[in-house]
């Protein structure tokens, strides 16, 4: 017991500089928090990669991924309340014209996921101006009537549809046929519908007339930016490696997901065919090789579409009269080594 005891008290001597070590590195880790847009889902992936891979720790960071809530990611991050945000290229549009202090830092997707669905059965729906006369089950907002009117008037129709305001109902609606169409993801609830066996067509936006985007984007402040650029960097690129491994890896990074999430992803099989979707569809990185990285043409052609479609209102509410500097609104300065 003697010797045992004295064997105890020179490993616990000579672990003390290394545990001192630990201490001092983890006191003098920058902590980062991160809102999300929506709950958890594929998305997000390479956060959660980069927090529980240790890449983040290895860059110096503590990172906090906060719970998703009612106030808006954006919201969070233009008060810093979070330090950077997942947000929609909307939000981050609307949201900067109107005042607040946004800039996105680096690129989710490289090419729009969104589409509008009908239900495949639908022989008369051939092409968007089809859908003129029909119900469209919608989420509230000004873009989805411009962006829909644009579909259908460049191929011929006149833009004229009713709507029902459902939000995440409308899916539902959908599949029982209680409204024509809708947009959906189609990472998310397209390859969910998939699975459910529901037969779905659609219509990708860029094939007529809307530009174009980086659908889903993360977004930080300016005055975070500037307080903080080695920071900044350090986090940007260890996210920009928990996407890169998402793609590398596709299989461990979902079950890391899942593991970390235990609470709001009980079906691993959507997981699994949503993060195929992404990679098999280059998503996450394009077939050229890009990723995180925002392409300065893409951003700023959205920005104008958005502009001209009078969906950009200043701090009063009102639709912006000038069109706004659009490279203001983003950055890939933090990707760079």
């Amino acid at each position: 017991m003697i010797d045992l005891t004295r064997r105890q008290a020179l490993f616990l001597a000579a672990s003390l500089p290394f545990a001192e070590t630990v201490t001092r590195a983890r006191a003098a880790a920058q902590k980062i928090t991160v809102a999300l847009d929506w709950t958890v889902n594929t998305n997000h992936i390479g956060l959660f990669v980069a927090r529980d891979k240790g890449f983040y720790r290895d860059a110096g960071l503590d990172v906090e991924i906060l719970p998703y809530g009612d106030t808006g990611s954006g919201t969070l991050v233009a008060n810093r309340v979070a330090d950077f945000g997942i947000s929609g290229s909307l939000g981050l549009f609307t949201q900067k014209s109107a005042g607040a202090d946004l800039k996105a830092v680096y690129a989710v997707v490289q090419s729009e996921t969104g589409r509008v669905v009908f239900n495949a059965d639908r022989a008369a729906i051939k092409t968007p101006k089809n859908l003129d006369g029909l119900t469209y089950g919608g989420f509230g907002s000004a873009w989805e009537n411009a962006l829909l009117q644009t579909i259908i008037r460049h191929d011929g129709g006149k833009g004229d549809f009713s709507t029902v305001t459902l939000g995440t109902s409308a899916y539902e609606a959908l599949a029982n046929g209680a409204v024509d169409f809708t947009l959906e993801v189609s990472t998310w609830e397209g390859v969910e519908a998939e699975l459910k066996g529901l037969k779905q067509r659609n219509f990708r936006y860029a094939d007529y007339g809307v530009p174009d985007e980086h659908t889903t984007l993360i977004v930080s402040s300016n005055a975070f930016l500037a307080a903080n650029p080695k920071a900044a960097a350090a986090f940007v690129q260890a996210t920009q490696a928990g996407y890169a491994f998402a793609v590398d890896h596709a299989k461990e990074a979902g079950e890391l997901l899942v593991a970390a999430n235990k609470d709001t992803l009980t079906n691993p099989a959507l997981i699994g065919a949503s993060l195929k979707a992404l990679n098999d569809g280059h998503f996450l990185k394009s077939a050229n090789g890009a990723i995180g990285t925002m392409d300065k043409a893409k951003m700023e052609a959205m920005g104008g579409y958005l502009f001209a479609s009078g969906i950009l209102l200043d701090g009063n509410g009102k639709a912006l009269k000038d069109k706004p500097d659009l490279g203001s609104y983003f950055t890939n300065e933090f990707l760079v080594g």
